[in-house]
């Protein structure tokens, strides 16, 4: 059996990217910079009844920093730098890249979310 999709829905890796809307695809997603705005303007989807909790940070965390802590390693272990060089190098790069990835994360994870019309349990649910 298979379900049926919006056909007019963009694809949550467009939505994830571009910060669409997942019902009608306007930018309108976000309100700050991972920030979601309460309602969209062009289709009056309400965005602020999706949850995506902090699953995208808790990613995040482990794969950036992993990353992250492995590219500091092998800069220490290569060149020997000063510690100054490794505070004014990573502080930086790691709140970018958390900033970006995390707009991202989150975005992808609303846009699955609406796609597979998923929402949290309440007990009494017949589901």
């Amino acid at each position: 059996m298979s379900e049926q999709r919006d056909p007019a829905a963009p694809r949550p890796l467009d939505v994830a990217l571009k910060g669409l809307c997942p019902r009608c695809g306007a930018r309108t997603l976000f309100a700050g910079w991972v920030r979601f705005a309460d309602r969209c303007s062009a289709c009056g989807l309400d965005i602020s009844l999706f949850n995506v909790g902090d699953g995208p940070a808790a990613f995040l965390i482990m794969i950036l920093g992993g990353a992250i802590v492995a590219a500091a390693i092998t800069l220490e272990l290569s060149l020997s730098p000063p510690f100054w060089v490794h505070v004014l190098l990573w502080i930086p790069v790691t709140a970018l890249a958390v900033v970006g990835a995390l707009r991202i994360s989150k975005a992808a994870l609303l846009a699955l979310e609406y796609r597979n019309k998923a929402r949290e349990f309440r007990s009494g649910d017949p589901r």
